[in-house]
């Protein structure tokens, strides 16, 4: 069973920044940062989960449109780490942000999930 665990979300001001991570489980961890499309999604309350970025395994990123600009998602192969760099934090960005994981259709609308985590909540205070 792969896990994906992500951890860095909290309380922020408007404005502010914050830095998501995701590790997976670690006897798979190589095999799914080096094969598998990496993104970050959210879902905030009462509405639809939705692709925020998306990074491939050749590095190059993806993104919504709400995230252009703002976020950064990157990557660090040796580690195995997944990145999300969010600056500039609005109170829209409120939602509970998820790791995953697919094989295919790298882009924030169209990745076929294959593994999620269990998601870590960003809040944004005005």
């Amino acid at each position: 069973q792969v896990q994906l665990v992500e951890s860095g979300g909290g309380s922020v001001q408007a404005g502010g920044s914050l830095t998501l991570s995701c590790v997976a489980s670690a006897y798979v961890s190589g095999v799914i940062y080096s094969s598998y499309c990496m993104g970050w999604f959210r879902q905030a309350p009462g509405k639809e989960r939705e692709g925020v970025a998306t990074i491939d395994v050749d590095g190059r990123t993806s993104y919504a449109d709400s995230a252009k600009g703002r976020f950064t998602i990157s990557k660090d192969n040796n580690k195995n780490i997944l990145y999300l760099g969010m600056d500039w934090l609005k109170p829209e960005d409120t939602a509970m942000y998820y790791c995953a994981a697919g094989p295919d259709d790298c882009y924030p609308g169209s990745l076929g999930v294959r593994y999620w985590g269990q998601g870590t909540q960003v809040t944004v205070s005005s």
